[in-house]
């Protein structure tokens, strides 16, 4: 658990310090969200034949009331309570509504137990992988819709909106490698004024038109979908846009504590959103004539206008930058609960656990980012593909929050289901607004989607399939203490450490070993990595250390499925509790799969293919675990699913 979720008695110094953290890495995605979203609605609303006062006041009151019922309401309500120790996001969802009632009670670790991928489960990782589609998207769209802004400077940028776009975001990826520490220190106070600018400009608008505050009674946005049923779909596609980026609330809560996030929304983040859509709506109807962006027309012509542009960039930057560390993020929680193989993990600062880099996701997002740029060309066009991954996450969030209320909070199912039904009706309601995106390029992150749900259930059925077939009770029921006294094992000096799947039995890389060797290191480790359903363990609960006899002893290291294995620091431990190991000249031994198809497991053809290639394909062992290549030797252990 963070240090923001587990120290409730803060000064106000931290604790204005946790609020503007969060400013800017919770809330770049919602924030930016400004840039394009009344522009967006009023273009459906040209399609209507309405007094266009009255259809200003229906946008605003449905984007007022949708922010009041998805971020006030449901997510700081009730989604942010749903916390497994401190930690947000859909993996902590799925955690809790896996793990034991008790949530004070130690946590199965994933390896203990076979645990099969039923469609629940493959439900919520269809939410999880959405938010790689959004990861893509969002970065695209922000910096887009930032850079549209130099039009309104001067026509003559506007053939340079997609470059300076492109620009920008390969720049950004670029610069992830080196880490965003020093970048970092200025994201919360950007983002501070960000959100000021925000309600400035709101504000200096809102009087010339004070109508606009009709849109706070929501039947005014019922009578515009009701009065015209065949432009709402439309109409809510482009609303949606406002609470883009409300799952961040959530995902990001263990970074700064869940009332860090619900003071800066409250108090920041809320008020400059609102004021600005409703300065947006003030001009749209004081400026029935205008046809550019709303949102840079707010702030005077010149250099106010050029400052509002370059903040504005700077803003969709942060936005940017907080997807892709918490697609890293979500990466790693997949990998260390066995949903996905193995990818190299690089840490930026030796400081924090968090601050992460994965090669391969950062050059998928980037070329992703880029490529949709180039393809659409403008944030109106983008913005026909986004909704479908935001909305279909929120709604999957509220079918796993009626698990969670079951299962940790003793909800009667009928209380439990009515809220999460309604929760339900407004993020279907909303994902279905958004269907007709679908060839407009909506196709995009579900497609994306459902090709990770495949390799994940791949990965988690095959690995799930291993572990019955090879690391079964027959191979437990031998005992090393007995094999390590038969006079045909030579005992040679030195250590090795052998990594087990299971924490108990024999592994077989050891007996491979024995047979083909006839010798055994006097001082034998086995060790064996868990992962347990916990964000973060506790570091006197990180290993269990027993001695079998004979020079052989049997460690156990757990992780949550927030943080990286490092195998260096748990042998320096059992090295200090007594056991004679030489760190510099231990050997590791690990079992090397090669995985043969056309076996017997319980899995279609496809997806045995797919796991093969993958495991050929994950990131050795030598950079996940962090041990030097020299000290590794593999076992070839053909197994056929």
């Amino acid at each position: 658990m963070s240090t923001a979720a587990a120290s409730p008695l803060l000064s106000t110094r931290a604790k204005v310090g946790l609020s503007l953290g969060a400013l800017g890495v919770v809330f770049g995605d919602i924030g930016t969200s400004p840039l394009y979203t009344m522009r967006e609605c009023l273009h459906h609303l040209q399609n209507v034949q309405m007094d266009r006062t009255e259809g200003v006041i229906g946008i605003l009151s449905l984007m007022f009331w949708a922010v009041i019922f998805s971020v006030n309401f449901k997510y700081i309500a009730f989604v942010t309570k749903a916390d497994n120790r401190g930690e947000g996001g859909i993996f902590a969802l799925l955690a809790l509504s896996s793990a034991h009632h008790n949530p004070d009670a130690e946590v199965k670790p994933v390896a203990n137990k076979r645990r099969g991928v039923g469609f629940a489960t493959i439900l919520v990782l269809f939410g999880a992988a959405l938010l790689y589609g959004d990861g893509v998207i969002t970065p695209a769209i922000s910096v887009l819709s930032a850079a549209e802004g130099l039009k309104d400077i001067s026509p003559m940028f506007a053939k340079y909106v997609v470059p300076i776009a492109v620009t920008i975001l390969a720049a950004l990826f670029y610069i992830q490698k080196h880490g965003t520490r020093a970048m970092g220190r200025i994201f919360g106070p950007v983002m501070l004024v960000w959100f000021v600018v925000l309600g400035l400009l709101g504000l200096l608008h809102i009087g010339d038109a004070p109508e606009v505050f009709r849109a706070l009674n929501p039947l005014h946005g019922i009578k515009l979908l009701l009065n015209h049923p065949g432009h709402a779909a439309a109409v809510l596609g482009s609303v949606v846009l406002t609470i883009t980026g409300a799952e961040a609330l959530y995902a990001d809560m263990g970074h700064f504590g869940r009332s860090a996030i619900v003071r800066a929304w409250h108090l920041i983040v809320c008020p400059g959103l609102m004021l600005n859509y409703f300065g947006q709506g003030a001009y749209a109807i004081n400026h029935p004539e205008s046809a550019n962006n709303i949102f840079f027309a707010l702030a005077p012509d010149g250099p106010l206008r050029l400052g509002l542009v370059v903040l504005s960039i700077l803003a969709a930057i942060i936005a940017s930058q907080a997807l892709i560390t918490g697609t890293f993020s979500l990466t790693r929680q997949a990998i260390q609960l066995g949903y996905f193989p193995r990818l190299k993990i690089l840490h930026t600062n030796a400081d924090q656990e968090g601050q992460i880099y994965l090669p391969l996701i950062n050059f998928l997002l980037a070329a992703g980012a880029i490529a949709v740029v180039i393809q659409f060309g403008s944030s109106t066009a983008l913005a026909a593909a986004y909704g479908i991954a935001v909305t279909g996450t929120m709604a999957v969030t509220s079918f796993a929050l009626f698990h969670v209320m079951r299962s940790r909070w003793n909800w009667k199912w009928w209380h439990a289901g009515a809220l999460c039904s309604v929760f339900m009706v407004f993020d279907l309601v909303f994902f279905g607004a958004n269907l007709h995106k679908f060839a407009d390029g909506g196709w995009f992150p579900i497609v994306v989607a459902l090709a990770l749900v495949a390799i994940m259930h791949a990965w988690k059925s095959g690995r799930n399939e291993i572990q019955e077939k090879v690391y079964g009770a027959a191979i437990a029921e031998l005992e090393l203490s007995h094999i390590a006294k038969s006079k045909n094992i030579v005992r040679v000096p030195g250590s090795a450490v052998f990594m087990v799947a299971t924490p108990k039995g024999t592994p077989l890389a050891l007996l491979h070993h024995l047979k083909a060797n006839k010798c055994l290191q006097k001082t034998t480790v086995l060790l064996t990595i868990l992962t347990d359903e916990v964000p973060s363990v506790l570091e006197e609960d990180r290993m269990t250390l027993e001695n079998m006899g004979e020079g052989v002893w049997r460690a156990v290291g757990r992780y949550g499925y927030m943080e990286s294995p490092d195998v260096a620091r748990l042998l320096e431990r059992i090295r200090c509790q007594g056991v004679p190991l030489n760190l510099a000249s231990t050997t590791f031994y690990f079992n090397r799969e090669m995985i043969i198809t056309g076996g017997s497991a319980r899995m279609f053809e496809w997806q045995k293919k797919l796991y093969a290639f993958l495991s050929r394909n994950a990131s050795p062992v030598k950079d996940y675990y962090q041990i030097m290549p020299t000290q590794i030797i593999e076992i070839g252990l053909p197994v056929q699913l």
